[in-house]
Parts: structure tokens; sequence; C-alpha cells
């Protein structure tokens, strides 16, 4: 992973970044070294899977990782949390989180989350997309740990590319991880 985030972690919690992944294994790898570098680092991960990959990382992680190691990463199905209710729906999305998260929040304890951010095609209203990814960065910084969204670079039409540089202070690339110069911060809520 590029070592660029992994200092910023070490200095600072509340970390939004868009990852847009070419190709499969190049995203298994940056996966496979964000959930490395949470367990090294003492953290819980979160991560946001389909079922086919999540299999494919757990089969890969037991090779790799004791039983003590390997319960601190929770796979969480992304069709459930991002089809809750049916539909994309941002509110829905952001309470399927906060329950996901609350019993890290009550005991005090440490964790990341990294989401695959997927969809057959992008058919839903941008603003939908723009909306959740503005109550994740809220989120982010309400709680105080870093997030990653992966979503596949090729399947990422202009207007969307736009939409996630605004709502992202960070982008990962492939070998480099820059500040967004599009991010725009998102209004907080009283």
């Amino acid at each position: 992973m590029a070592s660029k985030m992994n200092l910023l972690l070490e200095t600072q919690r509340n970390v939004h970044v868009l990852y847009a992944f070419e190709g499969a294994g190049n995203y298994m790898k940056q996966l496979l070294d964000y959930i490395n570098e949470g367990i090294h680092a003492g953290d819980y991960v979160l991560v946001v899977e389909n079922e086919r990959l999540t299999r494919e990382l757990t089969q890969h992680m037991k090779k790799r990782y004791t039983e003590k190691q390997l319960a601190m990463v929770k796979f969480v199905n992304s069709l459930h949390f991002y089809w809750s209710t049916g539909s994309y729906h941002p509110p829905a999305i952001h309470d399927y989180f906060t329950k996901t998260v609350a019993p890290y929040i009550e005991n005090n304890l440490s964790f990341r989350s990294w989401a695959h951010v997927e969809w057959e095609s992008v058919k839903e209203p941008l603003f939908l997309i723009e909306d959740f990814e503005k109550i994740a960065d809220r989120a982010v910084d309400e709680y105080e740990f870093p997030l990653i969204c992966a979503y596949e670079k090729k399947k990422m039409p202009l207007h969307l590319t736009e939409s996630l540089m605004k709502t992202h202070p960070y982008v990962l690339l492939e070998d480099e991880f820059i500040a967004s110069p599009q991010y725009q911060s998102a209004p907080r809520q009283v």
C-alpha cells in the first residue's frame, strides 16, 4: 500500500479515501495490504464486500493469520449493506453502517473500514451516490476511523468520477496516494 497513506493513518484517524482500481489483481493486493496494516496496527477491519470475493479473501487470510488475527476482520455482505431496503437509499445505508460499528464505538475499539462500492451499471441517480459519500465523509469525521471506498475505474463515467473527487479528501491510485484537489467538505449537520 502507498506508504504516504500509512504515514497519514499513523497521525490521523479520520481519513476518507477514494480508490479507483483497475483489475482484480490490483484490487486484491490493495485490500489485503489494508487488512494486513490494520491487523498489525491493532485495528479491527470492517470490509464491505461481495460474497465471491469474501470467500476468496477468507481462504487467503486463513493461510496467513492466526485465529486471533482473523477475528479482527469482519466481512459485511455488500448486497445487504447497500440494498437493505431493496434500493440504494443513503440514510438506510448509514443506519446499517451505524449498527455495524456500534460495538466498536461503544467498547472504544479502534477500527478501519473498506467498502467495495459496486453495481452492474451506474443507473442510480448521481445525487444518491454523492449523498451517500457525503454521509460517509461525515461519519469518518464523527467516529474518527479510516475508510477506503473502492470503485472499479472502468465502470466510473466521468460525471461519477468528478462527484467522487469532490466527496473524498484523498485518492489512492495503484502506485500513488494524493490529496483530492476537487474535495469539498460536506457541511456538518447539527
